[in-house]
């Protein structure tokens, strides 16, 4: 691929690495040779340049969403009427309902039949400017489910344009018959799933749910602690519904993210701001779970964590894939700034994932993912509420997307 010149930008908002801050530039240019971003300037010339017109509307880096599961066969519509009348998530999951229907459905499936599934939701994602995405795998529950979700994401990786970030968490939840045998399905992950993921490559993360009812803290050490041996980096689900210490054992582990954090005490918080573990959080959950309460965005950037932003996309309590949405909800009911959560849903979310240096901002050397807007302002992403005001979406340099007017 040559050079790409986009011109007529009203504004380009970016983090900038030199000032450590977000930027926003009026009516500049961004120049582009092969996959990666040479200028950002005024009247920039360029021979022989294929040229994009952005029509003097907003251009911001792709989104990164740093915490999805979209690895599953059905959907759970009628889990979410019964939220609506009153059952709560986890009576839900005690009934068998939750992420145990989701296994049960994703064992049966046919190979191909899930495949074209799972593409057309990663490919969805594009539609709403995600250029980068973690998945995870989950709903599997036993070794040749799990191992087949990842073996799944990985020629996805290979086949789609949206880059696939995949994580194993086999530790989503107990399997009906180890419910009262959790040591047995402990020993599965760890003698019989995490050597598989680990020789095979397919995974970069792993993941565990530490909750109450689920899998509880020393639970959860022994699983992180075996895959972190195993060279896998960590992500830990914690403090969705309760605080049991999640997020301590995060920075006790050097993992890169701790995910949820609804529910986190001061100490946990300064915890994880002595090991830089970034803090992945999730409105759009609490707000599909009709819940109240959000993870306290403002007192953990006041005390120096830094904060990412995702869907959580899942069957049973996020189903959306619009990180606009996310915006939205992050300034109303969390309190932050709309460049703050555009940071934290481009820059910081690339932190969570350790691909900062290559991605989540418009700067000289970086990748070239990015987003042309039908707006013309980056006030406009979060105001247009339940709108996807994305146009053009950018990977490595290459128009991947485009959505009509």
């Amino acid at each position: 691929m040559g050079k790409v010149l986009i011109k007529n930008i009203s504004q380009l908002v970016t983090y900038d690495s030199k000032i450590k801050d977000m930027r926003v530039f009026d009516h500049v240019e961004l120049l582009i040779e092969s996959d990666t971003v040479i200028e950002i300037g005024r009247a920039l010339f360029c021979e022989d340049c294929l040229v994009v017109d952005a029509g003097h509307r907003l251009v911001t880096p792709g989104f990164v969403d740093p915490h999805t599961h979209p690895v599953f066969y059905s959907t759970r519509e009628d889990e979410f009427e019964m939220r609506v009348l009153g059952i709560s998530y986890m009576e839900i999951a005690r009934r068998g309902g939750g992420i145990l229907n989701s296994a049960k459905k994703l064992q049966m499936a046919d190979y191909n039949d899930l495949k074209e599934r799972v593409k057309k939701r990663l490919l969805n994602f594009l539609r709403f400017g995600v250029t980068t995405v973690e998945a995870k795998s989950g709903y599997g529950l036993d070794t040749d489910a799990e191992i087949k979700s990842l073996r799944m994401l990985k020629e996805l990786n290979s086949e789609l344009d949206i880059e696939i970030k995949p994580t194993f968490l086999g530790a989503h939840e107990y399997p009906l018959e180890f419910r009262n045998n959790h040591a047995g399905y402990i020993g599965k992950i760890l003698k019989e799933m995490l050597p598989v993921v680990a020789k095979e490559g397919l995974a970069e993360y792993c993941d565990v749910f530490c909750e109450e009812g689920v899998f509880s803290l020393d639970e959860s050490r022994t699983i992180l602690q075996a895959a972190k041996e195993l060279g896998l980096g960590l992500r830990i689900h914690a403090g969705e519904f309760k605080s049991i210490g999640g997020a301590k054992l995060a920075a006790e582990l050097g993992a890169r993210s701790a995910d949820h954090l609804v529910y986190v005490t001061d100490d946990e918080i300064e915890a994880m701001r002595k090991r830089g573990v970034v803090a992945v959080l999730l409105p759009a959950t609490t707000f599909f779970l009709g819940s109240d309460r959000y993870a306290p965005a403002k007192k953990m950037m006041e005390m120096g964590v830094e904060v990412a932003l995702s869907t959580d996309f899942n069957p049973g309590s996020s189903f959306t894939q619009s990180m606009q949405f996310v915006i939205t909800l992050a300034c109303i009911k969390m309190g932050m700034g709309i460049l703050e959560a555009l940071q934290a849903a481009t820059y910081n979310s690339a932190k969570s994932l350790g691909i900062e240096d290559r991605l989540g901002s418009i700067e000289k050397g970086k990748q070239a993912d990015f987003i042309i807007w039908k707006i013309d302002n980056y006030q406009s992403i979060p105001y247009y509420l339940a709108d996807n005001s994305v146009w053009k979406v950018f990977k490595n340099g290459k128009l991947v997307c485009e959505n009509s007017f």
